[in-house]
């Protein structure tokens, strides 16, 4: 259930329309890193874990329900952004607070210009935030993430949330006003309070590495394939133990050759590993048997099946899962 407050979360305000910058916000409002995409993100990644994990069902319902918060935000200040616009151009740049911005015929025609870049934005909305990115490109639900594994999806909004923080510090580079930087700064700094939202709840599934149920290949799970000419460069990315497995890098300096030797990759033996294929396979089978049990475990073998508990309802009754 969702309750719409009448105030924002955070006092949006402009100092003076912008129409330029109007249009570079809506890459916010609709765009592939938006805060549209990251409501739905989290809102549709939710239905998979409420069983399971009725916790991160919590979680990813309250940051998606925030999401939506800010969706509003952004939306505000689209629109105070656009005062005295509307579908047609030329009266707008007639208004008075528009007409303070521009002196003269030249500064008008530009404004009109360069509001027609996004035509769609200023003609068919009349004024007003449409779903769309800053160049018109209608919002896709092929921006939303959600695999049904919460170890990837969580990962996924990591991402979500550090593009969407890159995207808020470009956006403060393209406007002077005071109080939109400071919104703009709010959004940027939620961003990176849901990134540790996400990182923190990660941590509490272990393991959580490699993301899903199975492990990956010794044979292959440590290699470095030196891809480039020149001199050799080196790093924790290629030699060392890697970060997650503690494996031993092996840094294959002559891949044409290596791939040859092994018969395309398929005769190697594992190097600089204590991983086996026993092991592997024991390892896939006790997570397995372990994460399909949680489910099994949660959902009703019997019975109705209740997504909510109403302890008030006029049945008194409790839902009958078992």
């Amino acid at each position: 259930m969702f309750y719409h407050a009448k105030e924002l979360q955070f006092n949006a305000r402009v100092s003076a329309p912008d129409p330029r910058f109007a249009r570079l916000l809506l890459e916010q409002f609709g765009g592939g890193n938006g805060e549209l995409k990251a409501a739905m993100q989290y809102f549709v990644q939710a239905f998979a874990v409420k069983q399971v994990h009725p916790d991160k069902y919590d979680m990813l319902m309250d940051i998606a329900t925030e999401e939506f918060s800010h969706l509003e935000i952004v939306g505000a200040t689209i629109q105070m952004l656009l005062k005295g616009v509307n579908g047609e151009l030329k009266d707008a740049a007639d208004a008075e607070e528009i007409n303070m911005l521009l002196d003269g015929t030249e500064k008008k025609e530009t404004y009109i210009h360069d509001a027609m870049m996004n035509p769609h934005f200023f003609v068919l909305s009349g004024g007003g935030p449409v779903v769309t990115d800053s160049n018109g490109i209608p919002w896709s639900g092929s921006y939303v993430n959600a695999n049904g594994d919460l170890t990837v999806d969580l990962r996924s909004d990591m991402a979500a949330e550090s593009r969407a923080k890159i995207v808020y510090e470009y956006l403060m580079q393209y406007t002077d006003d005071p109080y939109v930087k400071e919104t703009l700064r709010f959004l940027m700094t939620r961003e990176v309070a849901h990134f540790q939202m996400f990182e923190a709840a990660l941590e509490t599934i272990q393991p959580n590495f490699p993301p899903g149920i199975l492990e990956s290949d010794p044979k292959h799970s440590n290699t470095y394939f030196s891809l480039s000419n020149g001199a050799e460069v080196r790093g924790p990315w290629n030699e060392g133990k890697s970060s997650k497995l503690g494996e031993e890098w092996q840094y294959i300096n002559d891949p044409l050759r290596h791939v040859e030797k092994t018969n395309g990759l398929t005769d190697c033996e594992p190097k600089g590993t204590d991983r086996t294929e026993d092991t592997v396979r024991e390892h896939n089978e006790q997570l397995a048997a372990e994460r399909s049990g949680e489910i099994k475990a949660a959902v009703p073998k019997e019975g109705e099946t209740q997504w909510s508990q109403f302890p008030d309802s006029p049945s008194g009754k409790k839902s009958s899962r078992k």
